[in-house]
């Protein structure tokens, strides 16, 4: 058990018998009545984030969050394959707990799979990967005063903002907290 006093950015608790993750807190001491803990909260589970309101000195359960290193082997239809590292043995995760995580994932890459006492809840990915860029329009000069950008189709179908000197062909590094373009690799 652990008390909402104790909160931080990241840490993991079971609420109601889900698992979530405590994006934001901030805690609350009101001129009249009794403090409290106001917090935003994403659900490990199904992704969604709610905001929650506990009184101060409220405990809740300590969720222990298990991170093993796997890698992801091929997929098959919606089914994708990953194989642990340590014992090889292979498991599957279907591709609606991975619709954000598969703009960014390439065979053979290595990623951490988050798991709740034997539940897989989904995986992390690295804060960058390489990617190719495999479709994007040829960079036209003139007419910018500052900063422009063009779309660009990376490996993975994910399509993302890049400076007009891109080409087909160069690999990138994207950032996949926000799928953003970082820079050349």
């Amino acid at each position: 058990m652990i008390s909402v006093n104790d909160f931080k950015t990241g840490l993991t608790v079971e609420v109601d018998g889900d698992i979530f993750t405590v994006l934001d807190f901030q805690h609350v001491k009101p001129g009249k009545g009794a403090a409290f803990v106001r917090s935003k909260l994403k659900n490990l589970r199904n992704g969604n984030t709610v905001e929650r309101t506990f009184r101060a000195g409220e405990t809740i359960g300590r969720a222990i969050i298990e991170n093993r290193g796997v890698q992801y082997l091929y997929a098959s239809g919606q089914e994708h394959v990953f194989m642990d590292n340590q014992t090889y043995d292979q498991f599957t995760l279907d591709a609606q707990q991975l619709e954000w995580e598969l703009n960014f994932l390439k065979e053979n890459m290595t990623v951490n799979i988050v798991s709740y006492q034997g539940e897989i809840l989904g995986i992390n990915l690295p804060t960058s990967v390489e990617l190719k860029v495999v479709e994007t329009e040829p960079g036209v000069k003139g007419n910018t005063a500052q900063g422009a950008t063009k779309n660009a189709k990376l490996e993975t179908g994910h399509s993302v903002q890049v400076p007009l000197f891109i080409n087909e062909g160069d690999v990138l590094l994207i950032d996949t907290r926000e799928g953003k373009y970082v820079s050349r690799a």
